[in-house]
């Protein structure tokens, strides 16, 4: 068993058990992280899926700002497809793209991948090694360094520091 994940996993299922039960008596805690060692114990014997995080205060700080920027993101994708929603025009150039991202992981290149397909406008189609094809609102360029700079970019660099 991967230590590291072992950890992760039971950090995160005792943070949802704190989280549903709303409450911070000692016993439901007890309960709570008994409840989550026994479930990373039998469930994650094998599990790897968190071993690719890297554990920093730098990585830390990464993540806080990368829920910033994904918010920042979000909003601004949000009001750009209202934008074009109302204008009597509809101006969309639809198509589908390809993006390369520098990212090694598994994990972070489905972050990456989840992260586009939730702000409005793009959608992930498919992940090819370091190729992630994106259906876009509003192509602006079909080379890939130019959709790689719209699309990835923004996201990526913080990442990076996550997920290596």
């Amino acid at each position: 068993m991967k230590i590291k994940s072992f950890f992760i996993i039971t950090i995160v299922l005792f943070s949802v058990w704190v989280l549903l039960n709303n409450s911070y008596e000692p016993v439901l805690l007890i309960i709570g992280a008994a409840v989550s060692i026994l479930i990373a114990l039998i469930f994650c014997t094998k599990c790897s899926v968190f071993s690719q995080i890297k554990l920093s205060p730098k990585s830390l700080f990464y993540s806080i700002a990368y829920l910033f920027v994904f918010m920042i993101e979000l909003i601004k994708s949000n009001l750009d497809v209202a934008i074009r929603v109302i204008s009597p025009k509809l101006p969309i150039n639809p198509g589908i793209v390809k993006v390369k991202t520098v990212l090694n992981t598994e994990l972070g290149r489905m972050i990456l991948a989840n992260s586009i397909t939730l702000t409005p406008g793009t959608l992930s189609v498919d992940i090819r090694d370091e190729y992630i094809y994106v259906h876009w609102i509003n192509v602006e360029g079909k080379d890939i360094e130019t959709a790689t700079n719209s699309i990835v970019k923004k996201f990526e660099k913080y990442l990076k520091e996550i997920y290596g």
